[in-house]
């Protein structure tokens, strides 16, 4: 008599921390989230990332006032310092076309990002496609689900960027958003790829032209491709030389 064979489980290769180290890293994560909800006071917003950043850098709690007379605690001034946002200054700053009120909210948040990712827990993979997840939802104009984003990824405003359900950024990509970048669902963004959304009227010169760029829905963007600013990239098509495969 024949019988069914019984269901083999499924088996997933997709590594991850141990058990003790995901509660923990979703636990911050969680937190984090929550926090960024609960303020948006660019103040505010500064102290939770200065509070985080002293931890993440010099493995104690921010507190105390610094000794700034003695030469020799200066560069440990300095790193203190700079990881409060508010000592900070970050390019998109000095742009005439930022709007800010939408930037100086995020601000602390970009400047997050970048620590996050010089950090070493940066090199994390598990945690930093949650973390830069969750600070994305709090500073891009559209997070969709499911989206990817790997280390060193560069954004400059923040809030002219829009990124589709499943789309993949691999590492080190620019998004330069001055004039507003979107990515459409399950697109692809190989890494070190640079895209655009402006141009110069004249080499040299201040004169920008703010051009949104789109890049559509299941897009593949090889590895190292310039997208200039304007550039409108069809669903499904492919820009540069991209494996057959997906990474």
């Amino acid at each position: 008599m024949a019988t069914n064979p019984k269901p083999q489980p499924v088996v997933s290769n997709q590594p991850r921390p141990t058990a003790e180290a995901e509660e923990v890293f979703r636990r911050w994560i969680r937190f984090l989230d929550e926090e960024f909800y609960r303020h948006r006071s660019p103040e505010r917003r500064a102290e939770i990332v200065r509070d985080q950043l002293y931890q993440l850098y010099l493995g104690r709690p921010h507190g105390g006032k610094p000794n700034v007379t003695l030469s020799s605690e200066l560069p440990g001034n300095v790193l203190g310092m700079s990881l409060d946002p508010e000592n900070v200054t970050i390019e998109a700053e000095y742009f005439g076309d930022a709007d800010p009120t939408e930037l100086a909210i995020r601000k602390p948040l970009l400047w997050f990002w970048k620590m996050f990712d010089r950090s070493p827990i940066g090199l994390n993979l598990w945690l930093g496609l949650r973390f830069r997840c969750m600070l994305g939802r709090h500073i891009f104009d559209h997070m969709g689900s499911g989206v990817k984003i790997h280390h060193g990824v560069d954004l400059t405003y923040g809030y002219k960027l829009s990124v589709g359900d499943g789309a993949v950024i691999h590492q080190g990509v620019l998004l330069h958003d001055r004039g507003g970048i979107t990515i459409g669902k399950n697109a692809i963004i190989g890494s070190f790829a640079r895209i655009f959304s402006h141009s110069y009227a004249n080499e040299g010169t201040d004169d920008v032209k703010l051009q949104p760029t789109v890049v559509g829905d299941g897009a593949r963007i090889g590895s190292h491709e310039i997208i200039m600013g304007g550039t409108n990239i069809g669903a499904g098509q492919v820009v540069g030389h991209y494996p057959a495969y997906k990474v």
